[in-house]
């Protein structure tokens, strides 16, 4: 039966407020008498509901039994709230509710709402870089499978599987995967007009030319899908019955390409970890290891007794059970799956709080019956006790590498007398050749790890820094003043820099200045750093930031003012930190770097051609990807382009190949800017 719900937006909408203009951006947290009157309009009854901000993104999704309590509680008590609920809090303007008949099928409706928005606070499982996931892009005509370590949800259609603890393992089955099924190999094609060599031995499918139709490469798809899922014997089953189809039909050749099939499903399960000899009941066995503040949840993924998948996340385990710990795991994990990727019966750890609710909406969602079962004894608890030791490990390795980074950022302190270890570490480099395409980059460490969300790119803007001229201090001094003038105005404004720092360290501001490093590292010798210090000087910071440099050539530490280096040791913990943080720094400005370089030398050579301007340019690359290709094709091939019409498309050709006929106006052309260079 599908559930009578309805939504409404807690009390007088916006729009009838008499005062709709000035509240309809504003939190709800600073209007109380707006807030109790969303609070009293909410019933008392199971439902869901949706936090909204200013913009009306959704920020939170949630389930209740009675929504009035659940919603009331983030208003009432917030010292008792985590970290990410009070930042959630904060930004709340409007809430909705959607109140259904039970609350199984309010747990259905939050699973499917979630999914569908993918609301920012709705994570408890932490973004965990070690765990790699494979993805692939359902959503589009010719589907993609690759392995990413970030779910970056583009479309609903696109699937995420995993996250998958051994990486070496998914990338083995990957390659193996594409050499017993014809998948795109390429995202993009290699040739425009012809397919590669890849479609000439039966490793794809000829993608690219649309040698296969959109539906027979999903279907093709979809068998490659079964292997992720666990379900490699229904897979085998289904080849052999169609193998058989094939044979019974006197079509022997596809008959041989199902038999190859199989013999390379039979290569992906032989190197099973591990086997199990009671049945042939496919299950999921669920268990943690934790402490104060983090817990590792193992999943281990059982199919006709065979150890197909081991999955790992971490969460948040402030405060929580570890039954309601496994309950959320299960909660997202499943949300996040197909139908058929739901076993029949599910092994826990620890009893859960709302266990007969979870198998009703797993049953719901299965279609066929899901029981939960937290064994004691015999054969199921010695599994549940092995799922254990492995999630054991895991949380000791997680907490060895955070004890390592707090001993690298205690010493760091020590290093350079800081009153405490620094949480927000930047730093900064330079990429150039010669002045040309001079470019500088921002990467973050936050408790000694990269966080790349807050990396940053900046393109030298100084006039004076061009090819055959460069300076390295001027760049520096510019990065500095542009990095650091929206804190140097809010200074100007009378604004308190504690307080916004305090804030910003917290995690809990809100306005845009939440981003005050705690360090400030430069790469490079008491020249760069002396330039960065005078720029700090004209924005009135040069007091309130903590600043050094590390030089290449010795691997020194140098602070402001300090004509000599610290005295320090290479191999130190603090120095590592620094030394890790200045080579990703260089990393990131020599990769921007070259992608600058790239993209002017492509566009210098296509813009020689006459009759082609910047704009079709971009066209020309956007639509042929790449010079070489464009350089390939015919004059036909360059007509159909957007913008180019049979003359400038002959224009195109002859400046890539040119004739004895046509050596005069484009070889001089060409010939020119040379002698001017050679001049």
């Amino acid at each position: 039966m599908r559930p009578s719900i309805w939504l409404q937006r807690g009390g007088t909408t916006a729009a009838d407020h008499p005062l709709a203009d000035s509240i309809s951006g504003t939190p709800l947290l600073t209007q109380p008498e707006r807030l109790e009157r969303r609070l009293k309009d909410i019933p008392a009854e199971p439902g869901c509901y949706l936090m909204r901000d200013g913009d009306d993104r959704i920020l939170y999704v949630g389930k209740s039994k009675s929504l009035r309590s659940r919603v009331r509680s983030y208003f009432r008590s917030r010292h008792d709230l985590s970290p990410r609920i009070r930042l959630m809090t904060r930004q709340v303007c409007e809430i909705e509710f959607i109140v259904t008949d039970s609350e199984a099928e309010a747990l259905a409706l939050e699973s499917n709402l979630i999914k569908n928005h993918q609301p920012h606070f709705n994570v408890l499982l932490k973004d965990d870089k070690k765990y790699p996931y494979l993805c692939i892009t359902w959503s589009e005509t010719y589907p993609r499978i690759f392995i990413t370590r970030r779910r970056r949800f583009r479309s609903p259609l696109d699937r995420f599987y995993g996250p998958y603890v051994d990486v070496g393992l998914l990338r083995r089955t990957l390659f193996l995967v594409k050499r017993v099924f014809p998948l795109r190999q390429r995202p993009r094609p290699l040739h425009q007009d012809r397919t590669c060599l890849n479609y000439s031995i039966g490793r794809c499918p000829g993608v690219c030319q649309e040698k296969i139709s959109s539906d027979d490469y999903h279907r093709t798809l979809r068998k490659v899908a079964m292997v992720f899922q666990g379900r490699s014997d229904e897979l085998q089953n289904l080849l052999q019955e169609q193998m058989q189809k094939y044979a019974d039909r006197t079509d022997y050749e596809s008959a041989a390409r199902v038999r190859d099939q199989l013999q390379g499903l039979d290569q992906l399960t032989a190197d099973q970890k591990m086997s199990l000899p009671d049945s042939s009941v496919s299950r999921d066995v669920l268990a943690l290891a934790c402490d104060e503040r983090l817990a590792a949840v193992q999943l281990f993924q059982m199919r006709a007794g065979k150890l197909v998948g081991r999955l790992g996340y971490t969460a948040d385990a402030s405060g929580l059970s570890p039954g309601v710990i496994l309950q959320r795991v299960i909660e997202e994990h499943y949300s996040q799956v197909d139908a058929v990727e739901v076993p029949p019966q599910l092994l826990v750890q620890h009893p859960l709080p709302q266990q007969l609710l979870l198998e009703e909406w797993l049953t719901e969602q299965r279609e066929r019956k899901v029981q939960i079962h937290c064994p004691q004894r015999r054969q199921k608890a010695d599994l549940i006790e092995l799922v254990q030791r492995n999630a054991e490990f895991e949380l000791l390795r997680a907490k060895q590498g955070q004890e390592q980074q707090a001993l690298s950022t205690e010493d760091l302190a020590q290093l350079l007398e800081l009153p405490l270890p620094p949480r927000r570490i930047e730093g900064y480099d330079i990429s150039h050749i010669q002045g040309s395409d001079a470019v500088a980059s921002q990467v973050v460490f936050i408790d000694g790890l990269p966080a790349k969300q807050h990396y940053r790119k900046y393109k030298i803007q100084s006039s004076s820094i061009r090819a055959g001229h460069s300076d390295d201090f001027m760049a520096m001094a510019e990065i500095m003043r542009r990095r650091f003038r929206r804190w140097a105005r809010a200074k100007a404004d009378g604004l308190d820099l504690g307080a916004l720092r305090q804030k910003g360290g917290s995690a809990l501001q809100t306005d845009g200045l939440n981003d005050w490093p705690d360090l400030v590292m430069i790469d490079g010798g008491k020249g760069q750093l002396s330039a960065v210090m005078e720029a700090l000087r004209e924005l009135d910071l040069h007091e309130d930031l903590n600043v050094c440099s590390l030089a290449k050539q010795r691997e020194e530490v140098f602070l402001p003012g300090d004509s000599h280096p610290l005295d320090s040791e290479a191999d130190q913990l603090g120095v590592a930190l620094l030394r890790r943080l200045r080579d990703e720094a260089h990393r990131f400005a020599v990769s921007f770097h070259r992608q600058q370089r790239g993209e002017r030398m492509k566009r210098s050579r296509l813009s020689d051609i006459p009759g082609l301007g910047a704009k079709r340019v971009r066209d020309l690359l956007s639509h042929f990807h790449s010079i070489d290709a464009i350089q390939l094709a015919s004059v036909e091939t360059l007509s159909k382009a957007p913008g180019v019409g049979p003359v400038l498309a002959q224009d195109i050709f002859n400046f890539f190949h040119p004739s004895d006929e046509n050596n005069g106006s484009l070889a001089s052309h060409l010939e020119e800017p040379q002698l001017e260079h050679s001049a």
